[in-house]
C-alpha cells in the first residue's frame, strides 16, 4: 500500500527530466548492489574461464585430404568462353554422355595452384543449373588422382567480391546508425567468431564433450558481447543472469528430449562425413550444442530489452516498486514473445524449405513426417529454444524488477543527487 501511496501522491513536477528513454548509458548502481552481483558473476566467470582452460583443444591432427566433399582440393580459374554443343558427343564426362539434348562447353583458365595459366574445357549437363559467362570467377575442384583430362571440374561461382562488398555494406550501415555501440557490436561480431573458430569447433572436433564446449563458448561470447556492447552497469549484468538461467533451461530440456526422442545427430551427409573423419565426436551432443549456441543470439535480445525496459520505468517513475515494475514491463514483453517466437520458427521452417518441399510430394501422412528424424531434430531445436526464449521474458523481468526496486543508494552515496530524488530514495528505504 506504501507503494501505491507514493505513486499517486508524488507531485508530477518531481520527477526528474533528465532520464532517457534510449537505453543509453545507465546510472551506477548502488554500492551494496554491486557487491551483490559481483558475487554471483564473477564465480561465473571464472568458471567459464576454467572452463576454457580445462577444455582449450589441442592441435588437430592433419589427415590426407579425401578428395569428395568438402574436403576436396580447390583452386580459381576465369571463364573464357562458354558453347552449346549436342550432349553424348565423343570426349565428353560419362554423365554428359549419358544425357541427350543441348549441353554447356565450358572453357577457363586457372589462376591458381600447381598449374595456373592452364585452360581446360568441361561439358556441363542441362540438370546442372548453373549458367557461367565469359569472364567470370570461379572455384574449381582439383582431383590429383583422377585422369588428367579430368582433374578439374567446375564446382561452384567465385562468390568473394559480392559477399565482401555485402558485409561492407552491413558493417557501414551499423556504424554510421549506431555509432559506438555499432562499432562495439561489430568487435562483439568479431569476438563471437574468434570463439567459436579457435575454441568451440575445435574442441568439439578434437573429442571435447560438445555440451560442455558449447556451454563455455556460449558463456564467455555472452559475457564479452553483453559487456561490451552494452557497457558495465547493474542492467547488464541482470541480462546476463536472465541469459545464464534460459541456457541452463534450453541445455536441460535439449538434454532430456533428444534422449527421449532418440535422436542420433546423424541426419545430413556433412555430419556423417565430419564423424567419418573424427569418430570421437558425439552426435547427439553435437546436436545439443547446436541448439545452446543457436539460441544465444536470441536470448541476448530479449534478455536486454527486458532489462532496459524495467529500468527505463523506474526512472521515469522511481517510485514503482518491483510489482509494479513487474506488471509494467512484463506487458512489453508479451508482445516480443509473440513475434519473437513467430521469428525464430519462420526462420527455422525458412532454413529447411527444401526439405519441407521433398516431403510434401511424399505420401506420408503430416505426423509420421514430423516424427521422422530428420524433421523431428528440427522440431525438437525449435521447441527448446522458443521455451527457453519464453522463459527468458519473465525470469529477466522479475529479476530486473526486484534490483531496480532495490537501488537504493546510502547517504554518502546520496551526497551529490538532487534533493528531490534524494527524499525519493529515503522515502522507499523507509517503506
Amino acid at each position: 500500500m506504501a507503494e501505491h501511496h507514493v505513486a499517486e501522491h508524488s507531485p508530477p513536477h518531481q520527477h526528474p527530466h533528465g532520464h532517457s528513454h534510449d537505453h543509453g548509458p545507465a546510472s551506477p548502481a548502488s554500492a551494496r548492489l554491486r557487491v551483490l552481483l559481483a558475487a554471483v558473476l564473477v564465480p561465473f566467470a571464472l568458471a567459464v574461464l576454467s572452463g576454457l582452460w580445462l577444455l582449450w583443444p589441442a592441435p588437430l591432427p592433419a589427415h590426407a585430404p579425401t578428395g569428395t566433399g568438402f574436403d576436396q582440393i580447390t583452386v580459381t580459374g576465369t571463364v573464357t568462353a562458354t558453347r552449346s554443343v549436342p550432349c553424348g558427343g565423343s570426349g565428353q564426362s560419362s554423365a554428359a554422355s549419358a544425357n541427350s539434348g543441348t549441353c554447356t562447353a565450358i572453357t577457363f583458365r586457372l589462376t591458381s595452384g600447381k598449374d595456373a595459366g592452364r585452360s581446360v574445357t568441361q561439358t556441363l549437363t542441362p540438370d546442372q543449373t548453373a549458367v557461367y559467362s565469359a569472364g567470370e570467377k570461379i572455384v574449381v575442384d582439383y582431383s590429383p588422382t583422377a585422369p588428367a583430362a579430368l582433374q578439374y571440374t567446375v564446382e561452384d561461382a567465385d562468390r568473394s567480391l559480392p559477399v565482401a562488398l555485402l558485409a561492407g555494406v552491413f558493417a557501414l550501415a551499423v556504424v554510421l546508425v549506431g555509432r559506438l555501440r555499432g562499432l562495439a557490436a561489430l568487435v562483439a561480431l568479431g569476438i563471437s567468431f574468434l570463439v567459436l573458430s579457435f575454441f568451440v569447433l575445435p574442441a568439439i572436433l578434437g573429442g571435447e564433450p560438445p555440451l560442455a564446449v558449447a556451454v563455455v563458448g556460449g558463456g564467455l561470447i555472452m559475457l564479452l558481447a553483453l559487456y561490451l556492447c552494452h557497457g558495465f552497469s547493474a542492467r547488464t549484468s541482470v541480462a546476463v543472469l536472465g541469459t545464464m538461467a534460459s541456457l541452463a533451461l534450453i541445455g536441460a530440456l535439449g538434454q532430456a528430449f533428444i534422449g527421449l526422442a532418440r535422436l542420433t545427430g546423424n541426419t545430413s551427409d556433412e555430419t556423417a562425413f565430419v564423424h567419418s573423419l573424427f569418430p570421437g565426436i558425439q552426435l547427439p551432443g553435437l546436436l545439443l550444442a547446436g541448439v545452446i549456441i543457436g539460441s544465444l543470439g536470441v536470448l541476448n535480445d530479449v534478455t536486454v530489452t527486458q532489462a532496459s525496459s524495467v529500468w527505463e520505468l523506474h526512472a521515469a517513475n522511481p517510485a514503482l516498486g518491483a510489482r509494479a515494475l513487474y506488471r509494467a514491463a512484463i506487458r512489453i514483453g508479451r508482445d516480443h514473445i509473440a513475434s519473437t517466437v513467430n521469428t525464430l520458427v519462420m526462420a527455422y521452417a525458412g532454413a529447411a524449405l527444401p526439405l519441407m518441399l521433398l516431403f510434401s510430394l511424399s505420401h506420408r501422412g503430416a505426423w509420421q513426417v514430423a516424427t521422422s528424424e530428420i524433421v523431428a531434430e528440427e522440431v525438437v531445436r525449435t521447441l527448446v529454444g522458443s521455451i527457453g526464449l519464453i522463459a527468458s521474458v519473465p525470469l529477466t523481468t522479475a529479476l530486473a524488477a526486484f534490483v531496480a526496486s532495490r537501488d537504493v543508494r546510502d547517504e554518502t552515496e546520496l551526497a551529490g543527487v538532487p534533493a528531490p530524488a534524494r527524499g525519493r530514495a529515503s522515502h522507499r528505504r523507509r517503506h
